[in-house]
């Protein structure tokens, strides 16, 4: 997988993870449920864990997307994608693991492996800076 088709897959997964709280929220508004009901704050008590849990862990894609997506249009704008492409595969799969952690619960043990994931981005992000710079 090169770095662009990584940038592709974080971003397909991120609009997947729209698409189900969309479709969600659809299923509700047929059930009765008035469409005005999601406003951004306060957020609905009412909702299922995992909806709830779906929609954070689709914030949590549209926090790194950017900055990966940053990362990935230099590369490929200086003709330098090979110093990222072994790199940037690795990104999508600790942001897959990150949302599989955090759809999974909420517990403690959830919570290590979501900050482990979301670790391993950081220092990728960093490490392809580093490569880019250099």
């Amino acid at each position: 997988m090169t770095a662009l088709q990584a940038l592709l897959g974080f971003a397909a997964w991120t609009l997947l993870l729209v698409i189900l709280v969309f479709l969600q929220r659809g299923v509700r508004v047929l059930g009765g449920t008035p469409i005005n009901h999601w406003l951004r704050s306060p957020r609905p008590t009412d909702d299922p864990p995992l909806f709830r849990r779906m929609e954070d862990a689709h914030t949590n894609c549209l926090e790194n997307l950017p900055a990966f997506g940053a990362i990935v249009l230099f590369a490929a704008s200086s003709g330098r994608l090979g110093a990222i492409d072994a790199l940037a595969p690795f990104v999508l799969y600790a942001r897959i693991g990150q949302t599989v952690a955090h759809l999974s619960g909420l517990g403690v043990p959830n919570i290590y492996v979501r900050a482990t994931f979301f670790s391993i981005q950081l220092v990728l992000f960093v490490w392809m800076i580093v490569n880019l710079a250099s």
